[in-house]
């Protein structure tokens, strides 16, 4: 603990890239509504293996809005498993709360 957030996402991209994972970062999603489309950049913090969206936070506490947040981003990307990682903590462990999109098929 004690990091500002920006330095976890500058450096845990590049972290994950040197041991072969594939990181997507601040993508753009195109939203379609009716027979309309519209490309929008969105601000999630990792996709890895275009499989595992992440939120990394450092902060005192995680809060309903960015669990919010982070289902509405797995939405908008169709991808079912989420992490949320609050490095503000005393054990990394402890800052971990994994999400899955409802009736969202896993295996």
């Amino acid at each position: 603990p004690g990091l500002l957030e920006s330095i976890y996402e500058w450096c845990l991209p590049m972290e994950l890239g040197l041991r072969g994972y594939q990181v997507k970062s601040q993508e753009s999603v195109v939203v379609h509504w009716k027979k309309f489309r519209k490309e929008y950049p969105l601000n999630f913090d990792l996709l890895i293996n275009d499989c595992l969206l992440v939120e990394l936070k450092a902060m005192e506490a995680v809060k309903p809005i960015h669990k919010a947040q982070l289902l509405s981003y797995m939405k908008l990307v169709d991808i079912p498993l989420g992490l949320i990682i609050n490095f503000n903590e005393q054990k990394l462990v402890d800052g971990v709360s994994r999400l899955i999109l409802p009736g969202a098929n896993t295996e």
